[in-house]
């Protein structure tokens, strides 16, 4: 089976709700879309981050793909090996767009899933979580937003039957911490989290990290910038502490783990540059005791069943993971399946994934009109 061709599309999609964080706040989501097509007649879908530059370098990627058979994938990432330096992230998820076709491509080949393709399935349903952001609480004074966001995050997990939250932060320490700390109020047994995306200082990051021990946090993600300055932290505070920001690389690992600067390790096939690397990253992980569990960078369908398929083959991948898939509002996939927080991982070959092609046209015509949502 040889690689004959390669589709890419870049499409925009809505969100239910603004989503705020300490650096953006978006309406919707653009994607990156990846067909490969091959001379036996099956296909490969990939999906991944970002709009226009990635598609740009997934096309200039693809021409080494041309003849050669989508199991042949180490050789490719050997070959592109100087790709994430030149291109940084937008490298990563270039080269994990084509990475999940040639996936999807080997388990349509095999009749197996991807699940099945990497070990065998240690896991069948995926726990999600529950993402809160202050535009949960649109309009609401600064003094009543700790209480309007708790009676907020207790709706939505009684409705989706979510076990663990994670607030968005932002750059007011003192207003997170309030937050929080309403959050454990009202709902006292379930997993929570805060992440401000390195929007605080060491110093206010001991403090908030000092003052929020009592709340018993699953974890603290990235309250500030870097492996010296999360180590600092690390020292002080009593909260193991997670990141998606400090350590990205493998050559981030050693010096994260020699300075005790994390606890979780966040991985991300997209961030990650495919599904092998993402597996590497979990074995590491056993290997010197630290946690793993999944970034979101606002997958849809086709990411989604790529990161069922690596959580639910993987031991290490216990927490409830990051996934804005349920903050969408629509898919161009027909739709997983969501029940009482949890993602049923796909069973079908290759990803499980069906994708509706009038969909993906209608929604690359919209990026073509309005341009990229996210970059």
């Amino acid at each position: 089976m040889k690689i004959t061709g390669v589709d890419v599309h870049v499409v925009n999609l809505p969100l239910l709700n603004p989503f705020t964080s300490s650096f953006e706040t978006k309406t919707g989501e653009t994607r990156t879309i990846v067909r490969i097509r091959t001379d036996s007649g099956i296909e490969g879908w990939g999906e991944t981050m970002w709009g226009q530059p990635v598609a740009a370098l997934v096309r200039i990627l693809a021409e080494d793909l041309i003849g050669t058979s989508p199991f042949a994938l180490e050789a490719f990432h050997r070959k592109q090996h100087m790709v994430p330096f030149f291109h940084g992230y937008l490298g990563y998820a270039a080269l994990a767009a084509i990475d999940v076709a040639c996936w999807d491509a080997m388990g349509k080949a095999t009749g197996q899933s991807v699940t099945d393709l990497l070990g065998g399935s240690v896991r069948t349903e995926v726990p999600l979580t529950a993402l809160i952001t202050r535009a949960d609480a649109p309009g609401v004074p600064a003094a009543d937003r700790p209480r309007a966001l708790a009676e907020h995050t207790a709706r939505v997990v009684a409705e989706g039957g979510f076990s663990a939250v994670k607030l968005k932060g932002t750059t007011d320490v003192a207003g997170d911490v309030a937050i929080l700390r309403a959050l454990r109020s009202e709902l006292p047994t379930v997993d929570l989290r805060v992440d401000p995306n390195a929007a605080w200082s060491v110093p206010d990051s001991i403090r908030a990290g000092i003052a929020l021990e009592e709340l018993d946090l699953e974890y603290l993600e990235d309250p500030c910038v870097g492996i010296e300055g999360m180590s600092q932290v690390r020292a002080k505070v009593r909260i193991p502490l997670c990141t998606n920001m400090c350590l990205v690389r493998f050559e981030e690992f050693a010096p994260a783990v020699r300075l005790g600067a994390v606890d979780v390790v966040h991985g991300d096939v997209y961030k990650w540059g495919g599904i092998a690397a993402t597996k590497a990253l979990a074995a590491h992980c056993e290997t010197f005791g630290l946690g793993m569990n999944l970034h979101s960078g606002g997958e849809l369908g086709i990411a989604t069943a790529a990161h069922l398929a690596v959580v639910a083959s993987t031991p290490v991948l216990s927490r409830a993971i990051d996934s804005m898939y349920y903050l969408h509002a629509d898919d161009i996939i027909e739709p997983l399946t969501l029940r009482e927080g949890r993602l049923t991982v796909p069973t079908g070959p290759g990803l499980g994934a069906t994708v509706d092609e009038d969909k993906l046209r209608h929604y690359a015509e919209i990026n073509a009109k309005e341009g990229d949502l996210t970059r």
